[in-house]
């Protein structure tokens, strides 16, 4: 758990706009591509979706899933795979304990809130379709390369954890 906040903690911008929320879009997919992951993906800047699609593989559940997982996202400002491992490491479940609607939140792992500098949480980055660690996954890697190419207020970013808990 704690790598996976450390994680949060160096995925932070400078700036977010549209066009950069459309570029994470853009890296997500290429990733995807390149891995032949059947995922779709979404990316928000505020509550304004910026960038949707799906890839082959992906299903119309995946859609319902990324809409649960952003919704923890943005309620507790953290990645939806650390809240869930925040629950599980208080000898719980996210289901069983938050007292939210199952149908409409999940702390499954592929949402992760988009933070900028000074500011705060500024929009969601999520990806349903892999097993919920490759979810997160393959966003903590496009936000990581999102973040080394427009600039971390302490320097680049090495990379995200990967199979960390």
């Amino acid at each position: 758990m704690a790598a996976l906040e450390a994680e949060q903690q160096g995925l932070v911008l400078r700036r977010f706009t549209y066009e950069d929320a459309w570029t994470l879009g853009l890296l997500l997919r290429e990733l995807a591509v390149a891995r032949d992951a059947p995922v779709a993906i979404d990316v928000r800047h505020g509550a304004r979706q910026v960038f949707r699609c799906a890839l082959p593989g992906s299903s119309a559940d995946n859609d319902a899933w990324i809409d649960r997982k952003r919704r923890v996202a943005e309620r507790y400002a953290a990645p939806s795979f650390l809240v869930g491992a925040r629950f599980r490491a208080k000898g719980t479940t996210f289901e069983d304990s938050s007292r939210l609607d199952p149908n409409s939140f999940a702390a499954h792992g592929g949402s992760y809130p988009v933070t900028v500098e000074g500011v705060g949480v500024v929009g969601t980055a999520t990806v349903s379709g892999l097993p919920q660690a490759e979810d997160h996954a393959l966003v903590a890697e496009a936000l990581t390369r999102l973040v080394n190419d427009l600039g971390h207020p302490a320097g680049p970013v090495n990379g995200p954890v990967h199979g960390a808990s």
